[in-house]
């Protein structure tokens, strides 16, 4: 089973870059129907996903009560098969796949980008968390130290605190993995254009560098 998607071409015509959207809880993929206007990148395609379970208006990628693993794993599986099966049919190269996560969406970016079995173009996530850090350590794909990670988070957020997470990322660099921390004076949002203009340098950098290499 594939997870529900919807695709947003590149405003600048075809393009090899694409973009995986990952809402948090209770969002959808509608929420992020902005983004491609608003980011101004006109060489990046969007793939926007939904999470499997419903949750009130929206969907959850797992239970925020209790036990987190398995709704994590299980929503791993299908993101990976999702993948899996988008890059087969777009003949898309997963070295040119971001994957962007916000809040719940950003627990599973950083899964992706530690556990996906493939070299990604980058992995962004706001508001969120590092979940497990040990065990994604132990499990890593032979691609996770090689991964671009970006992680941003607000100061007054009052559902995840920023300073337990800066902890996890700080841990993460001390063990290898490529990880910028980027915190705004924010609650669990994203930081309006500034924060934006931090997504589109990490997205052009990346960019740079890959077609370069």
């Amino acid at each position: 089973m594939s997870l529900t998607t919807s695709v947003i071409k590149a405003s600048g015509g075809e393009s090899p870059f694409w973009m995986a959207v990952l809402h948090g809880l209770g969002d959808s993929m509608e929420g992020y129907q902005w983004m491609p206007e608003q980011m101004r990148l006109p060489w990046l395609n969007y793939l926007l996903i939904n999470a499997p379970d419903p949750y009130f208006t929206g969907f959850s990628w797992f239970d925020i009560e209790g036990d987190r693993d398995p709704g994590i794993v299980r929503s791993r599986g299908l993101l990976f098969e999702t993948l899996d099966a988008f890059c087969l049919q777009h003949e898309v190269s997963a070295d040119h796949l971001f994957v962007f996560g916000f809040s719940q969406g950003c627990v599973m970016t950083v899964e992706t980008g530690f556990r996906y079995p493939h070299q990604l173009a980058g992995c962004i996530g706001v508001s969120g968390f590092i979940h497990r850090p040990g065990s994604l350590i132990q499990d890593q794909s032979d691609f996770a130290k090689r991964q671009r990670f970006l992680l941003t988070h607000g100061t007054y957020d009052p559902l995840i605190p920023s300073e337990p997470v800066g902890q996890q990322v700080e841990a993460m660099k001390r063990q290898g993995f490529s990880m910028q921390w980027q915190v705004y004076p924010k609650e669990h949002t994203i930081y309006g254009e500034v924060e934006l203009q931090c997504f589109r340098e990490f997205l052009e950098e990346a960019r740079s560098e890959i077609l370069a290499s």
